[in-house]
């Protein structure tokens, strides 16, 4: 039977809007796999000999405040394993001030770096086969304007605090996720250590803020994880005698002593019999690594040693005293945390202000300095010049003051909404001991789920853990300090990687 005019007609306009729409869509495709900025693809990693690196790698800024010229630093580097579906992280150093380079130089970045051999030579980079990004995406940010390689062009920006620190980095969050659409399906989540323990929360509440009130784009934000994350002047500033007690770094009788003149309240005793017995308990602890008490404690040429008429609490005389150096990589923290309470309401005192040279003791991080400081290094990753933002260091002294309280009602409201939220330490950690950690968690009232027990890693214990209900975890791991990837990478990919698929460690 023969087609009529019309028939024939509207059967051809039908393949027509037909072969329209796939030309369509399979351009939106073709955009869709490409549509990351391709200024921002970085091509060239120097220092790595390898033939191809294992995923894509991206870096540039994200302006947040066009009036002030405040932009910030990223480095994604895509996951190894399936970056169409697998999560996104973005990662925060703490500090406040340390820059998130400290994560990708030291931690769960994707690659090992090797000194060059001469001071300031180019470090040689090797594949990290712990690389967090075997199974995630990674934004590794400099926060706030100021740390690592962001900037503002107006300096007023410098003093900040917690609460904007959060709203730049939502800011950026969302500046981001335009400028790479085709991670806006995949899960989100944010993490962080050390000070962190603030930014992470913070930040999650900022992202939930702007996905209830209809904010564009809208982040498929999922949850967060903290490791040794400071959190509440309490519980954290309470930690430190029972940690040392329980560590064997102080003797029964000094804890007794303690526990009876201080009731408890070892952070803020207001007897002159409580100063008197913490005194005792720092003078015990001083010389030890306050990071990983199980590691030896650098100390550089040229550290300082404070009088002892200097006014400068305890805890903090005769740093650095000693002719015996030792090469441990682990950081420079320049922001100071007192034993007694790690974060206090207000202004966060450096080093400097406490009397102290700008070099924490135990710590160097001159392969990181050496790297990001090459003038190579820094056009490669399209980062802005030593000469025009001068050089990278690895923690900047900020007017920084923390300003939004304890962490404890951010993480019960976030996890009450259905956040997953993963809370971690190092056992041997003793600048935000393990203690105090897992007395807030337990603090929040959620019923326990998941009894404490093991954790394994090649059949070994590799730490232990207890489940909550509304999607909360805590989670020691053995042998481990402040900076876990970096002393357990093996494990801390494990952990990474089991929370991140919501198995069972």
């Amino acid at each position: 039977m023969a087609w009529s005019t019309s028939a024939a007609s509207a059967a051809h306009g039908a393949a027509a809007s037909h072969f329209i729409f796939l030309v369509l869509l399979l351009t939106s495709l073709a955009c869709r796999s490409h549509s990351a900025p391709p200024e921002a693809l970085v091509t060239n990693v120097p220092g790595f000999a390898g033939v191809q690196l294992p995923s894509k790698h991206y870096a540039g800024y994200v302006t947040v405040d066009e009036r002030h010229g405040r932009r910030l630093f990223y480095y994604l580097v895509e996951s190894e394993r399936d970056p169409a579906q697998d999560p996104v992280v973005l990662w925060l150093n703490g500090g406040p001030g340390c820059s998130s380079f400290d994560g990708f130089v030291y931690e769960h970045g994707p690659f090992n770096f090797e000194s060059g051999g001469s001071a300031g030579s180019l470090p040689k980079l090797h594949l990290n086969p712990y690389s967090w990004s075997k199974v995630s995406s990674v934004i590794y940010l400099d926060s706030p304007a100021g740390v690592g390689l962001s900037y503002s062009k107006n300096v007023s920006d410098y003093s900040t605090g917690d609460l904007r620190t959060a709203a730049d980095t939502h800011t950026f969050l969302l500046n981001w996720f335009q400028l790479y659409p085709e991670f806006l399906k995949n899960p989100f989540y944010i993490a962080g250590e050390s000070y962190a323990g603030i930014y992470v929360p913070t930040l999650s509440h900022e992202v939930v803020k702007g996905i209830d009130g209809g904010v564009k784009p809208t982040i498929n934000f999922k949850g967060y994880m903290v490791g040794n994350g400071v959190c509440d002047i309490v519980f954290d500033g309470n930690a430190l005698v029972p940690f040392a007690h329980g560590m064997a770094l102080i003797s029964e009788d000094i804890y007794k002593e303690a526990n009876t003149a201080c009731q408890g309240n070892y952070w803020n005793g207001s007897s002159g019999k409580c100063e008197e017995a913490i005194s005792k308990v720092y003078m015990e602890v001083e010389a030890l690594n306050v990071y990983d008490i199980l590691e030896p404690c650098y100390h550089a040429p040229n550290s300082k040693v404070i009088p002892l008429n200097s006014g400068t609490p305890q805890r903090f005389k005769d740093l650095g005293g000693t002719s015996n150096p030792l090469p441990v990589r682990t950081r420079m923290l320049r922001q100071a945390w007192p034993l007694r309470a790690p974060v206090r309401d207000g202004h966060v005192p450096s080093w400097k202000e406490l009397g102290v040279a700008s070099r924490v003791p135990c710590m160097s991080d001159e392969v990181a300095t050496a790297w990001l400081n090459n003038d190579s290094v820094r056009s490669a990753i399209h980062a802005e010049p030593v000469s025009s933002i001068g050089p990278w260091v690895l923690c900047t002294n900020l007017n920084f003051s923390h300003d939004a309280g304890s962490m404890i009602i951010y993480h019960k409201n976030l996890t009450s909404q259905g956040y997953r939220a993963f809370i971690y330490s190092g056992d041997h950690d003793m600048r935000v001991p393990y203690t105090g950690t897992e007395a807030w968690t337990a603090s929040l009232g959620y019923e326990v789920i998941d009894l404490w027990r093991p954790w394994f890693v090649n059949e070994q214990v590799a730490g232990y853990t207890q489940g909550y209900e509304h999607g909360l975890t805590f989670a020691t791991i053995k042998g481990a300090g402040h900076t876990v990837p970096e002393y357990k990478p093996e494990e801390s990919l494990v952990f990474y990687s089991r929370w991140l698929d919501d198995s069972k460690l």
